[in-house]
């Protein structure tokens, strides 16, 4: 097959259904009881290892992954070092931005004991066909965590919906052929919406921007915040508004100032009456400044306990591979391996 066809979730739906028909209709039901995990639900999610994330993964999920701790009683999330390696990896560098990662999420409010904290090549099942990077394309790869612990939840954003519909394809027919093992997992999409590159809010905020002033990194000091967002590009209009389509720079505060403050858009442009945007840039730095200061400081005590971060990985790795062992025992009986 083409090398589009595997980079293509909607192609590789299509693909995998010429080769598995199913037996029934494949409607867009939930899980039945008897394939939802005990407990009455799970949460699965990844995120690669790039370091220290920046106030768009903060907003966009981490916070919400947080959150889900509370509300669903199995909530796992990996670090998914397997991804990155369809990109040339510096093993070294590679190894340093798993722990920076580990130390941002438990920073960020990760709690190991609510929570199973694990990185991705750490499953002993998995390192089998390490070399092999074919099996690690994106949609492929995350279908099979997802379903590799029974997931019926995954907090995805809205460009990973497709992924996720792979994910519940693969369920469906396996179920269809298999009888019921595997739940449909159901999209958790976020209500925050998407932080925009200071320098271009036609783009989404993202660590590999060639801006140094794009992105703001949930380590950045208070005085790197206040700067990046003082040069954060706006419009000719000095009346603080939100219309995104019309006034996206502008509109990218307002959403920064709203998700940091825990506030709707509608009162932070109330907050900001009266002020035209540069005076505005200033508050939206505080309210950001007061906001991570305590990630900032968290991550910094974590990233001088190595040894800490090594051994929560190391403890989720295992809790991970009891929830995944019978289900792969399981798939491989009957589909006639075992």
């Amino acid at each position: 097959m083409a090398p589009s066809v595997w980079t293509s979730a909607k192609h590789l739906r299509r693909f995998i259904r010429s080769f598995c028909p199913a037996k029934r209709p494949l409607s867009r039901g939930g899980c039945s009881a008897n394939t939802e995990p005990p407990g009455g639900g799970r949460v699965f999610s990844g995120i690669q290892p790039t370091g220290v994330p920046h106030l768009g993964n903060y907003l966009g999920a981490l916070e919400n992954w947080v959150g889900l701790q509370d509300r669903y009683p199995s909530v796992l999330y990996s670090i998914v070092d397997l991804h990155s390696i369809t990109q040339p990896q510096d093993p070294a560098q590679l190894k340093s931005n798993v722990l920076d990662m580990a130390a941002s999420l438990l920073a960020c409010g990760i709690d190991p004991e609510r929570a199973i904290l694990f990185q991705q090549s750490q499953m002993k099942s998995k390192l089998k066909n390490e070399g092999s990077v074919g099996l690690y394309t994106y949609p492929v790869l995350q279908a099979a965590d997802i379903l590799l612990y029974r997931s019926t939840h995954v907090p995805v954003g809205e460009d990973q919906v497709q992924h996720l519909e792979l994910a519940q394809d693969l369920a469906r027919i396996f179920n269809n052929r298999y009888g019921d093992l595997f739940p449909e997992p159901t999209a958790l999409l976020s209500s925050t919406r998407k932080v925009k590159s200071l320098r271009d809010p036609a783009n989404k905020m993202s660590k590999s921007d060639p801006q140094a002033m794009a992105t703001i990194s949930l380590t950045d000091s208070p005085d790197d915040i206040a700067l990046k967002l003082r040069r954060a590009v706006t419009d000719f209009t000095s009346e603080v508004s939100f219309d995104p389509e019309a006034r996206p720079g502008v509109s990218n505060l307002v959403t920064i100032h709203a998700a940091v403050a825990a506030i709707s858009p509608e009162e932070a442009v109330s907050r900001a009456r009266g002020m035209d945007t540069g005076a505005y840039k200033s508050l939206v730095a505080e309210a950001v400044v007061l906001r991570l200061a305590p990630i900032r400081e968290e991550i910094r005590r974590l990233r001088g306990d190595r040894a800490h971060l090594e051994a929560v990985l190391a403890r989720g790795a295992r809790r991970a591979r009891e929830l995944a062992a019978p289900v792969l025992r399981e798939v491989r009986q009957r589909v006639g391996f075992c």
